[in-house]
């Protein structure tokens, strides 16, 4: 009688893994195609901005030109191409909205893993700050970091990091909490494992695909958060291409010229919808409890 088991061809074992299940999901959903594009395009243009703007940054060619061939978004109050404006732009707000939501991670993820691993007093401790800096106004604490370290683009970065951070903890700390009394992490425990090796080897990996989807959803707020910042005033200076500051420029033109305040508005509105069909999509491909597939 034969007992040996059927050979499982290796392709066949590396695609019924978790990954390959996600990634098989995520590249089937339209919205996923949509927001990779979305999101690639800006990134393309904040690298490519030298090769791929018609003008340079700082030229002028006359003030409140119509949309024309020449200068296809017009011209803005300081005689800048309102289209080359926006594409340096990207540079700018993309760069601050990834560091501000890579530093929020940085420090909410050790937060909301301590609190949810230790729990007792350190939970308690922890968790009392965060709900204290929620009770805030996200917009109140920006203006406070920014008014105590003065306008410039590093506080308004580090504001939008702060206010991101006890969105990232709490939700950290919701996974480690039903995370840290599976058996295999008992397991890791009682054979002496430390403190610190469990809550880096054996807890991340169950950290990472909620807070890789809190990030990628994150990213859009930060941008959004920069540029409301910059909009009033509050980024370094005003002669820098960034969205915010760019319709900061144009609204004091509103009633006599709309297009300065197109361009600026447009590509916030479509990065933030790209990175939130990815969030959206990544949510669905990295839990299989949200798909028909399994």
């Amino acid at each position: 009688m034969n007992t040996s088991l059927p050979d499982i061809p290796p392709a066949a074992v590396l695609s019924d893994r978790p990954a390959s299940r996600a990634w098989r999901r995520f590249r089937r959903n339209p919205s996923a195609r949509a927001g990779a594009l979305l999101v690639a395009l800006f990134c393309l243009l904040a690298l490519l901005a030298p090769w791929l703007a018609p003008y340079g940054p700082n030229q002028r060619d006359g003030q409140f030109q119509p949309p024309s061939w020449r200068h296809w978004l017009g011209t803005d109050s300081n005689e800048y191409d309102v289209l080359t404006r926006v594409i340096y732009g990207a540079r700018l707000s993309l760069v601050a909205g990834l560091v501000s939501i890579s530093l929020a991670v940085v420090v909410g993820a050790p937060l909301g893993t301590a609190a949810g691993y230790f729990g007792g007093r350190t939970d308690a401790l922890l968790m009392r700050a965060i709900d204290v800096a929620l009770a805030f106004p996200s917009i109140l604490i920006a203006f406070l970091v920014v008014t105590a370290m003065q306008p410039g683009w590093a506080p308004v970065v580090i504001a939008v990091a702060l206010i991101n951070v006890p969105l990232i903890a709490r939700q950290v700390r919701a996974t480690v909490l039903t995370t840290r009394e599976l058996d295999y992490v008992t397991a890791s425990r009682a054979l002496g494992a430390s403190h610190w090796h469990v809550m880096t080897r054996v807890l991340a990996p169950a950290v990472w695909n909620p807070l890789i989807v809190l990030a990628t959803l994150g990213l859009g707020s930060a941008i959004l958060e920069v540029a409301g910042l910059s909009f009033l005033g509050f980024g370094g200076d005003a002669a820098d291409a960034e969205w915010g500051s760019l319709l900061n420029e144009a609204k004091n033109h509103l009633r006599t010229t709309l297009w300065p305040a197109v361009g600026p508005g447009v590509a916030i509105s479509l990065t933030i919808l790209g990175f939130n069909l990815l969030g959206d999509v990544l949510r669905d491909a990295l839990d299989p409890r949200t798909s028909g597939e399994r």
